[in-house]
């Protein structure tokens, strides 16, 4: 087999891939990167439902909360004229 100074094999002149070379996809996948760090334990169950009701109660209170500050902004531009 002719070589051209690399082990691996060299693409054709169409571009096309030796044998010996893997696919750039194969070879991304190989090389991914390893987490550093410790291992954390996967996260509890959750419970949507209560998930859900914490969620719009939020919500509810930012709702509640903007109309107030939006309240108070109309009073005090009444007050400036």
């Amino acid at each position: 087999m002719a070589s051209r100074g690399r082990h691996g094999g060299v693409p054709t002149r169409d571009g096309e891939q030796t044998r010996d070379e893997p696919r750039r996809e194969e070879q991304t996948e190989k090389q991914a990167p390893t987490p550093q760090g410790p291992v954390l334990p996967p996260p509890p169950p959750v419970d949507y439902g209560v998930f859900m009701q914490g969620l719009v109660q939020a919500m509810q209170m930012q709702a509640h909360t903007q109309a107030a500050l939006q309240a108070q902004l109309e009073a005090q531009v009444r007050v400036m004229k």
